[in-house]
């Protein structure tokens, strides 16, 4: 597992992540999500609709890894879309984004 996959699944383990498209969506019109991480494979309309919804409210957004990724991340079998509700874990994702690639 990379370097960011690592950090979101240490923060579904502090309880600082959410995923799946349902309990994302929810933390993002409640806006605790602080970025919200979508799988490059997910379908157009699933990239088009989180990044219209985070556009609206100001919430980071990044594509980053394959829905396989995002789950084994997370604990799960497949992942679309995963959010952080945590600043520094955040901070910490993109540090990694930044520097990893």
């Amino acid at each position: 597992m990379d370097e960011v996959l690592s950090v979101l699944s240490l923060a579904k383990k502090a309880g600082k992540a959410v995923s799946g498209s349902f309990s994302v969506m929810e933390t993002v019109k409640a806006r605790k999500a602080k970025i919200v991480i979508v799988s490059k494979d997910a379908s157009d309309n699933t990239k088009k609709l989180f990044h219209d919804k985070c556009a609206y409210r100001s919430i980071q957004i990044v594509e980053y890894g394959l829905m396989d990724d995002l789950g084994r991340a997370v604990g799960e079998s497949k992942r679309t879309v995963a959010a952080l509700t945590d600043e520094n874990l955040k901070k910490l994702l993109l540090n990694k984004l930044n520097h990893g690639e």
